[in-house]
């Protein structure tokens, strides 16, 4: 099982803003949750994920509401995000905000992860959620939905921008509650599905946001990722593999028994320890070379099938499949882009 990790106070100031616009009086439930209702009064503090986890717990059963997490949606702002939702709101375009989920999702916590992939003309955003409470797991899952696609209309300046479709591991709260989906989503909703993910048209990637500025969302960026070196650990074993890695890349090499041996463990002991975590080296490697590939397009003239090499990609053609799939451009797209 996946560790709660931590979440920023911007997360738990939606459920705020959520339960005091139901009437509910929060303080109990944060005293109850074992929080301090000082960290409220905080910029860029943290909470344990258990901790939030149990204030969403007794949230739901306060509130007694099937679908308290899609309705929590409703209360999303830029500063849910943290400093992620301000690197979106500088960004060009809806595909240049999708593409900072990933890299920078732990800022707003270690909820779930995401990940993105292109299928023909659509685009798939998969979240895994890491909480395991049958309660709170459902809720959280909507809300982060809810949330995405209401932030992404406001981006977007664009309130009839809808997915494709989406799909929801719970099962349905009855056909009545099931309009509430459907009237926020524009959508078909599935219940019962084997995965969390919500599919849209590529073509939405193009979709220009209200207020770009590439200059802002590069200073965001790297104070973003100043952030997240802060809340990484020597302990934490998913960031050594990743730090080896880059090691590696640097070399054009991405042999696991490598990273496994840097480590001081064997290649199966590492790939053991990761399925723990809830990880691949596969997927921490995939998620390495993105990053890498995007610092040198934005920050290097080197070639691109240098950039491939550098990699440990055999083909060019390879890097560009790869790359188009996670950012939604090819890696030239993506160069002209950022200049």
């Amino acid at each position: 099982m996946t560790t709660p990790g931590t979440v920023s106070v911007a997360a738990l100031r939606q459920y705020v803003r959520a339960a005091e616009a139901s009437g509910i009086d929060i303080l109990p439930l944060i005293t109850r949750a074992g929080l301090d209702p000082a960290i409220l009064e905080t910029d860029d503090g943290r909470i344990n994920g258990e901790q939030f986890q149990n204030f969403i717990r007794q949230f739901v059963e306060v509130a007694n509401n099937p679908i308290l997490g899609l309705e929590t949606g409703d209360f999303v702002q830029p500063g849910s995000y943290s400093v992620l939702g301000y690197i979106t709101m500088s960004c060009s375009t809806l595909g240049e905000a999708v593409a900072r989920i990933a890299p920078f999702e732990k800022l707003v916590g270690d909820m779930g992860t995401t990940r993105l992939s292109v299928h023909g003309d659509t685009l798939k955003l998969t979240w895994h959620c890491n909480y395991d409470d049958p309660v709170v797991r459902p809720h959280l899952v909507d809300n982060v939905f809810a949330s995405w696609i209401n932030y992404a209309r406001w981006l977007a300046d664009d309130t009839t921008t809808a997915p494709t479709a989406v799909q929801l591991r719970r099962q349905s709260p009855g056909p009545e509650l099931e309009a509430a989906y459907h009237q926020r989503w524009h959508c078909p909703v599935v219940f019962g599905a084997e995965e969390d993910c919500i599919t849209l048209p590529k073509a939405l990637l193009d979709t220009r946001l209200r207020q770009p500025d590439p200059q802002l969302r590069k200073t965001l960026e790297a104070h973003a990722l100043t952030q997240l070196a802060s809340l990484e650990t020597d302990s934490d074993l998913t960031s050594r593999v990743k730090h080896s890695i880059q090691k590696q890349l640097n070399h054009g090499i991405t042999r696991q028994d490598l990273v496994a041996e840097d480590l001081g463990l064997t290649s199966r002991t590492l790939q053991r320890k990761l399925s723990q975590e809830g990880v691949s080296y596969q997927r921490l490697l995939d998620d390495v070379r993105q990053q890498m590939a995007e610092d040198y397009l934005r920050n290097t003239d080197m070639a691109i099938p240098d950039i491939a090499l550098r990699l440990g990609y055999s083909e060019t053609t390879s890097f560009h499949r790869k790359f188009k799939a996670v950012a939604g451009k090819t890696p030239g797209e993506f160069r002209r882009g950022e200049s």
